[in-house]
């Protein structure tokens, strides 16, 4: 602590960390933070602000510690138990997150972040019916807290009850979260399509494009001239022939377009239409030829081995990445198997500490170069097996239908459900699931005790 900040005045400096920390300037504000503390370490407001900034940082279990300090100084303040209870449900400690969350809701019942949060805490115990009874009772006395409806949507979608948990996720548009669409045409009011043009927009991420891109052909029933699909350029080798689609491309096709409308909206059509268990087959991909060939040169030098390509982490930008990803080196536990070889199909920033800490030596680098997921389907197709955690590459591997092995963490996305280790989304899919919060290394052991098994006899998977 600088001299300076020893001889300011506790209420200045107190203020100037606040606003600091209110501009998301957190770097700044944590050495005042800090300064505060050691001349005020009683002051639970402190430690609770403090650890709300390191949850923000992804520091997650430096976020415990100081919420555990501010609750052991003052349990009742409303803003300590809220702020504990959220950290808590982030690290897997969902019992007494809940129980705060009670709490809250029984103390302070004009505030709408209670009953949402507590039905999110009851979709992470699994506890669907109680968490759809929580939240649908409170809707009502909150319709315009957008932030109660999306936990209802989710936690529906988890329970399986799809057509209404689709209706309602349209609030994701309400929430702030996701930028206002801005296209020059009507978006579709959901009635007739005849002679007309519709285009199709993807949602949030690559891995969500893959995955539902299957519900296009429910527009048929509206009769449409020409469904058209736009798709990011990482995509666009590979969805060029999708079911249900006359025209894709990264922008608006060439014709023009009619009316528009979200692809996470069309779900809601199919299972409205075919019931909650008719759950579409995968999106049927197009791997080009060339990268087809890339894949056999990369791969030919071990075509007596058992091939297993490896993903580790998702895009480092997504706000849970840190749960549901985890380090390189933990594969490091498969490197001795005989007979196989592993294949790394990641592509992104993590890659620079797969090189440089000396692991693609052992697991050669097959994504690093990809141009697009064209590459990395090729390559999949190459595989006798995929590994990989809970992002787009899961995805990919099962709309390919080659054997994948997802990791998932304690509380996964709503598509996994729970306590099953396979999924009617994809059925070469097998998921592999943490046993406790935060344990990769069960998750890998799992994977490597399953490996061993079926080196020795075959090379083949199932």
């Amino acid at each position: 602590m600088t001299l300076a900040l020893m001889d300011e005045p506790l209420a200045a400096l107190r203020e100037r960390a606040l606003a600091l920390h209110r501009a998301g300037r957190r770097a700044d504000a944590l050495p005042l933070y800090a300064a505060l503390l050691a001349r005020e370490p009683q002051d639970a407001g402190l430690w609770t602000n403090l650890g709300a900034l390191f949850r923000a940082d992804g520091r997650h279990d430096q976020a415990l510690q100081a919420q555990e300090r501010a609750f052991a100084l003052d349990h009742q303040a409303t803003g300590v138990r809220n702020n504990l209870a959220n950290i808590l449900n982030d690290l897997g400690h969902h019992e007494r997150s809940l129980a705060l969350r009670l709490d809250l809701l029984r103390d302070v019942p004009a505030d709408p972040g209670h009953p949402a949060m507590a039905g999110k805490t009851l979709r992470s115990l699994g506890r669907y019916d109680d968490g759809i009874a929580l939240l649908e009772a409170a809707l009502p006395r909150f319709p315009d807290y957008h932030e109660m409806q999306i936990q209802l949507a989710l936690t529906q979608l988890a329970a399986g009850r799809y057509a209404e948990g689709f209706r309602n996720y349209g609030a994701r548009w309400l929430t702030g979260e996701l930028a206002p669409r801005k296209v020059d045409a009507p978006r579709w009011d959901g009635g007739p399509l005849d002679g007309k043009t519709i285009l199709v927009l993807p949602e949030q991420g690559f891995g969500d494009a893959l995955c539902f891109t299957r519900f296009l052909p429910a527009l048929r029933r509206f009769n449409p001239a020409r469904i058209a699909l736009l798709t990011e350029k990482p995509l666009l080798r590979l969805m060029g022939g999708v079911e249900g689609a006359n025209w894709v491309g990264p922008g608006a096709p060439p014709e023009g377009f009619d009316v528009w409308v979200d692809m996470m909206d069309l779900p809601t059509l199919h299972f409205e239409a075919q019931g909650n268990a008719a759950i579409p087959p995968p999106t049927r991909l197009s791997v080009p030829e060339d990268s087809r060939a890339r894949a056999r040169r990369i791969t030919a030098p071990f075509k007596d081995r058992l091939k297993v390509g490896l993903v580790w982490c998702g895009s480092v930008t997504y706000r849970g990445n840190a749960f549901r990803s985890f380090s390189h080196t933990e594969l490091h536990a498969l490197l001795d198997l005989p007979g196989l070889q592993l294949f790394s199909l990641y592509k992104g920033p993590e890659l620079a500490a797969f090189q440089a800490d000396g692991t693609s030596a052992f697991i050669v680098d097959a994504g690093g170069s990809d141009r697009d997921f064209a590459d990395c389907a090729a390559m999949m197709e190459e595989m006798d097996l995929v590994v990989t955690s809970d992002t787009a590459t899961a995805h990919l591997a099962g709309s390919l239908g080659v054997p994948v092995w997802t990791l998932l963490h304690w509380d996964a996305f709503w598509l996994w459900q729970l306590d099953r280790d396979t999924t009617p989304w994809y059925p070469s899919m097998r998921l592999i699931r943490q046993e406790s919060p935060r344990d990769w290394t069960g998750a890998i052991a799992r994977v490597r005790a399953d490996l061993g098994q079926r080196l020795a006899p075959a090379r083949k998977i199932p």
